[in-house]
């Protein structure tokens, strides 16, 4: 398994340091068939992308705003099966407050509600859809998170679940680890290496910056 060095690694949240998957399939899949529209496509597409903008993909038609304010208030309420990621919190633990970040296409209020019932800290650096006029695949949050660690961003390592979210992070000039927490393998194929879980990856810190291993799953 290969061995990256970095001077900061931006983690997306959902699929990375929390399973919030029960929570986005039951919200999306009501909302789309509350509108008329396919619910396995709608989970599908909201999977890495600002919800603004998966409304705008998926019902044109509708007040994007406004929809994205009822899909929001139902996934902060809906908590049910939402868990820590194995080794999240270990890991984060390892890594210096100034060498991380969270880079999520949720808002900061959602992030924050996330993390909370996962009992992970809260990063000095949150990159969330309110802070960004672009989400994923563009490169603007991860961008801007390499901005707010004030660290090169061909020097930052992402760590992320969705094909949305790579195209992101590789268009940011950054180098990435796929999980496949919510997309199999081969939807993942244009990361730099892909690992089934975060427990599978594992950090130390030298005078030079991170040193990333990925191990064999168990």
């Amino acid at each position: 398994m290969p061995t990256f060095k970095c001077s900061a690694i931006l983690f997306d949240l959902d699929g990375v340091l929390v399973d919030s998957t029960p929570s986005v399939s039951r919200q999306w899949s009501l909302w789309a068939r509350e509108n008329h529209i396919d619910p396995k496509k709608a989970v599908e597409i909201a999977h890495g992308r600002r919800t603004i903008e998966s409304v705008r993909l998926l019902a044109p038609h509708l007040d994007a705003e406004a929809e994205t304010k009822k899909i929001e208030n139902r996934e902060v309420a809906d908590n049910e099966g939402v868990v820590v990621m194995r080794g999240a919190d270990k890991l984060l633990e390892s890594l210096p407050s100034a060498r991380w970040c969270v880079v999520t296409s949720g808002t900061r209020r959602l992030a924050a509600s996330r993390l909370k019932v996962g009992n992970l800290p809260v990063p000095a650096v949150l990159i969330s859809a309110d802070d960004v006029v672009n989400g994923k695949p563009h490169p603007e949050p991860y961008l801007k998170g390499a901005e707010r660690l004030k660290m090169n961003p061909t020097e930052c390592l992402v760590i992320e679940d969705a094909p949305a979210g790579i195209a992101a992070a590789h268009a940011a000039g950054m180098k990435v680890i796929a999980l496949t927490t919510t997309y199999q393998a081969s939807a993942l194929q244009e990361a730099d290496a892909i690992v089934p879980a975060l427990k599978d990856v594992t950090v130390s810190v030298s005078d030079g910056g991170l040193i990333v291993d990925l191990n064999e799953s168990d």
